[in-house]
């Protein structure tokens, strides 16, 4: 699910070109490092730019918006600025399919498909493939998380700004593997997990890197008083769980041309939500609990179990926990100093995502 189209944030398309253009040059010097060790290695940065290609490059977007609206001019720190979010978001994305046993991404084979699907052409076993794809799909994400620290050293700003935009950096990274670290754990628990903890990882896998840390970063490089920058930290925070919980209603209840992946994955994967914690409160749960985290799910069990959650209010439970996230996000952007343009336009990106997860 994209966050921020292009209406809401920029009048022009001519700054997310500079960020193209970062990140073709990013990835242009990376290949001829990479043909100097052998074709292999080649091949594998050409399967980390194609995953990077194609976007919404909404985290980039984010960055632009905070440093424009807030007076910054220099377009091309910006960028660069804006292009290391993009290469953070692809590292986070290749490891999370790596950890969800995913093989396609956006309808396509994803990296470690791509790799998977290779192996079984040259004759590997099923077994042999599935190593080679999740092993290209861990190289490929370290190579995108390595890239964006290097990215971001080529940002041109002072010392103490430099020093300020790489502690947000480590912070977002830090905070994403302690909430996939969270993730992970609750689904190898039959226990329904709380729903303040599913809040919290909410918080932490997703808040963090794709709201607080873009919008930070490019109030930082603007030069923004640090109130804003605080309000825009708790803006990202609330709309990160506002966000997350929406984009796991359209896990289950999208439709797969528009989400890229199955719509019942998430459910045979058991993927801990606030849709699936508060549908086990209710005497419904019995009915699917052993469907849900199940290889064997179908497309057919995986039907039924959409209609018990729409049954026992699980569905209506978690549209109101979004919107009621979403309009405490808005609520801290009241804070003196907001320019009313960043304010409104991030206000309208956050109820278009909310609405499209919560219209279906």
């Amino acid at each position: 699910m994209s966050f921020l189209n292009a209406d809401y944030a920029l009048h022009g398309n001519a700054d997310l070109d500079l960020v193209e253009d970062a990140l073709q040059r990013f990835f242009s010097d990376a290949k001829l490092r990479a043909v100097s060790v052998n074709a292999a290695y080649l091949g594998l940065w050409e399967s980390l730019e194609r995953a990077a290609a194609g976007g919404k490059r909404s985290r980039p977007r984010l960055v632009l918006l905070a440093y424009q609206q807030l007076g910054g001019t220099d377009a091309s720190s910006a960028a660069q600025l804006a292009a290391v979010y993009e290469l953070l978001h692809s590292a986070l994305i290749i490891h999370d399919d790596v950890i969800d046993r995913d093989f396609v991404r956006r309808g396509s084979p994803n990296v470690s498909g791509h790799y998977r699907n290779r192996a079984l052409r040259t004759g590997a076993s099923p077994a042999a493939a599935e190593h080679a794809g999740v092993s290209a799909g861990v190289l490929a994400g370290d190579l995108a998380l390595s890239g964006a620290y290097r990215l971001l050293r080529s940002v041109a700003a002072p010392e103490a700004v430099a020093q300020r935009l790489g502690d947000i950096l480590d912070d977002a990274v830090f905070s994403s593997v302690g909430g996939e670290v969270l993730d992970i754990e609750f689904s190898r628990t039959r226990d329904m997990p709380s729903l303040e903890d599913i809040t919290k990882t909410a918080h932490q896998k997703t808040s963090v890197y794709s709201f607080e840390a873009p919008l930070q970063a490019g109030a930082v490089l603007a030069g923004a008083p640090e109130p804003v920058v605080a309000a825009l930290t708790s803006f990202g925070r609330y709309a990160g769980i506002a966000y997350q919980i929406s984009d796991d209603l359209l896990g289950v209840f999208g439709r797969e041309s528009r989400t890229g992946k199955t719509s019942w994955g998430d459910l045979r994967e058991g993927k801990r939500t606030a849709l699936l914690s508060y549908a086990a409160t209710r005497p419904e749960w019995r009915s699917v609990a052993a469907l849900i985290g199940s290889s064997d799910l179908t497309a057919s069990s995986a039907g039924y179990v959409r209609s018990v959650l729409v049954a026992c209010g699980a569905r209506d439970f978690a549209v109101r926990l979004a919107t009621e996230n979403a309009q405490l996000a808005v609520m801290h952007l009241e804070s003196e100093g907001v320019p009313d343009g960043l304010r409104s336009s991030l206000e309208r990106m956050l109820f278009a995502a909310i609405s499209e997860a919560t219209s279906h």
